[in-house]
């Protein structure tokens, strides 16, 4: 079965062809961040007519790039949501009138089931039951998982996803939009024993719920303050930095933990842009190491949002039978939980 994957549920257009049998065949990933860089942020107009510039186009290459034609598609899979209103609704759009015209099935996907599952494109994956950290700048969630579709929430953020956070402070020190991958690159230089601490945010009571916005209250804090001593300069953004960072990661490394703990588990998974983070790879690699755990997450090209991870949670559904009426409608919100566990 070879499935057409569309993913465009906010500013990446995302393509990919993945066949049952052979695996990935062939993916591209579109960005828009230069376009809403200079707002700060997704803008959604922008980003809806985006995804209808350049879907067809990009399809077509997918297409190229494997040896296919459309008329070897076995299946379509797009992103039906959590999301972007507009933005899903190009692709789910696109999606459904082509599996129309070519009499093939079409599927609905759910945009965190397919960063759940990326990990699965590598060789080496984890075998379920598992637990998966996914991080992005939309989401921060600790989710059971032991079949697809079989997913048990044990936490989530109870404001700011993390990514959302290293977007806001790398703001407040003049750095542009995206924020994380500015932070982490000024982290590289920053000094480890500069005095600069944060919080590790509600570490200290039960659960395995995250609360970012206090740490960001406290690093603005910290920012003012530099500001009004004159200590403002570049040693200090990279001292600062390094600080917020680590404050980040030793609060999902503590929840990773816990949650493994609480699960009687090894096996953990991180998917969404952060987790191409490379000190969350490395702390995670080293806490989880001396309690017998193993850590398992896609490549970075995989992290972001794109094409391959649709069209492998899709292929996974499909090839259980499921499929979406044409009328489905798109979900700007939408729980893991309330999807149909397959391969139980």
């Amino acid at each position: 079965m070879k499935v057409l994957g569309l993913e465009t549920s906010c500013d990446e257009t995302g393509i990919a062809i993945y066949d049952t049998d052979a695996g990935l065949l062939a993916h591209k990933i579109y960005s828009q961040i230069e376009q809403h860089a200079e707002y700060g942020g997704v803008v959604p107009e922008l980003a809806s007519r985006d995804h209808v510039r350049k879907t067809l186009p990009l399809i077509d290459d997918v297409l190229e790039e494997a040896g296919l034609t459309k008329a070897d598609l076995s299946a379509i899979a797009f992103t039906s949501g959590p999301g972007l209103v507009g933005a899903l609704m190009a692709g789910a759009t696109i999606g459904r009138s082509l599996a129309m015209s070519l009499d093939i099935p079409a599927l609905g996907v759910h945009h965190m089931e397919g960063h759940l599952l990326a990990p699965m494109l590598e060789d080496e994956r984890p075998d379920m039951p598992f637990i998966a950290l996914l991080v992005s700048g939309g989401h921060t969630q600790l989710v059971r998982v032991d079949a697809i579709g079989k997913y048990k929430l044990l936490g989530q953020s109870l404001d700011d996803a993390a990514g959302e956070a290293f977007d806001k402070a790398a703001k407040m020190i003049g750095l542009p939009y995206p924020g994380g991958p500015y932070i982490a690159s000024l982290a590289e230089h920053g000094n480890p024993d500069s005095g600069i601490k944060f919080p590790r945010p509600m570490t200290d009571r039960p659960g395995l719920d995250f609360s970012f916005s206090g740490l960001k209250t406290a690093f603005l804090t910290a920012v003012h303050e530099a500001l009004d001593d004159e200590r403002f300069n570049e040693q200090f953004k990279s001292d600062i930095a390094l600080a917020f960072e680590q404050a980040v990661v030793d609060t999902l490394v503590i929840k990773c933990r816990r949650a493994l703990e609480q699960e009687s588990l090894k096996r953990l998974i991180i998917a969404g842009g952060v987790s191409a983070n490379k000190r969350l790879r490395e702390q995670l690699e080293s806490k989880l190491a001396k309690i017998g755990g193993s850590v398992f997450y896609a490549r970075p090209e995989f992290c972001t949002d794109n094409g391959a991870m649709i069209a492998y949670a899709g292929a996974q559904r499909l090839k259980a039978g499921q499929s979406s009426p044409l009328n489905l409608s798109i979900r700007a919100r939408w729980p893991l939980s309330d999807l149909e566990a397959i391969g139980v």
